[in-house]
């Protein structure tokens, strides 16, 4: 597997890593323990050495399965995960709170969980309107001049948020929405981002699934499946959007890999600085997956993403109002 480094502070990980959430929640039922951590030590066996949690999903439980799963390789891998909900077992997730000392009472919490001594990537979930962010990237200081955190990292922030928690901490990468379906970072996110040399982390990178082709305006998702509540999944928006499956599909099938693979390998294409984490609970897609990284686009594949892509307008916003307002703060 080849690898990456995340901005120009580190660390190096796999050019490919793996979003957990789905093993334990989010979309439909938690799976089966041992059969995770199966997937986890197969993916750690097949390069990947980029892993991605949160407090909140589950609550809890992601991160111990990962603590269980991958206690045996420590060494070898990067752990990120999150903090800033305020959640309670068998609650997927309340109020924001990202008070220092909430930071660091939630941070030991994830430390006894994920069997480790310093947590390698520490992102703020979502940005706090009630605690200035400066507060936030200090109380992260703290805990990496304490050695119980290696880097800062945001999650959906806007850039202004960036820039003024950079100047407090640097942050080494952030982690929002991007494909070909949710191309808003380019506008401003990734020229700052390049500007202050820090990483960038794709999560759903291939739409939640829904670029891989596999699902349709006929295919219904589990009760606890976060993306039945979903504008951008809805079975109209799934027809109008089935134009960029059509056109990863044509790509695919010109360079001989899967609509997955082509969705990846653009990203990848992107910037050297992005490290898209794919999440799935199948060993076989996750072989799939770092497939993507060994594909080199051609020029005139490149155009016709580019082209295409910018062609679509995508139907359906990608969350329900009420969550939508908690990005780009």
């Amino acid at each position: 597997m080849q690898t990456r480094i995340l901005g120009e502070r580190g660390p190096e990980v796999s050019t490919i890593g793996l979003g957990c959430m789905s093993m334990s929640f989010g979309l439909g039922p938690a799976h089966d323990t041992g059969a995770m951590i199966n997937v986890l030590r197969s993916a750690v066996e097949r390069g990947v050495t980029f892993f991605d949690t949160a407090q909140a999903y589950g609550p809890f439980a992601n991160e111990e399965l990962l603590g269980d799963a991958l206690a045996p390789v420590r060494d070898d891998i990067v752990i990120a995960t999150k903090f800033g909900w305020k959640v309670e077992p068998g609650f997927g997730g309340s109020l924001l709170d990202s008070r220092p000392d909430a930071i660091k009472e939630s941070v030991e919490g994830s430390l006894t969980r994920l069997r480790l001594d310093a947590i390698d990537l520490l992102y703020q979930h979502r940005v706090d309107p009630e605690v200035p962010i400066e507060e936030v990237a200090g109380a992260v200081g703290d805990l990496i001049q304490a050695g119980k955190v290696k880097h800062f990292g945001l999650s959906e922030p806007g850039v202004e948020t960036v820039r003024r928690a950079h100047r407090v901490q640097p942050v080494t990468a952030v982690q929002s929405e991007y494909s070909l379906w949710w191309r808003q970072p380019e506008q401003e996110l990734l020229p700052t981002l390049e500007e202050l040399g820090i990483g960038f982390v794709p999560f759903s990178p291939l739409g939640k699934g829904f670029l891989t082709g596999t699902i349709d305006a006929q295919t219904t998702f589990a009760e606890s499946d976060f993306r039945n509540v979903l504008p951008r999944f809805t079975p109209d928006a799934r027809a109008a959007n089935r134009a960029f499956v059509d056109l990863l599909a044509r790509i695919a099938a010109r360079a001989q890999a899967t609509s997955a693979q082509i969705a990846l390998a653009w990203l990848l294409a992107q910037k050297p600085w992005i490290v898209p984490i794919p999440g799935t609970t199948k060993l076989a897609r996750v072989v799939e997956n770092l497939g993507a990284a060994e594909i080199t686009l051609s020029p005139e594949d490149l155009r016709d993403l580019d082209a295409g892509s910018a062609a679509i307008t995508p139907s359906g916003a990608r969350y329900p109002e009420h969550l939508e307002k908690l990005t780009g703060r």
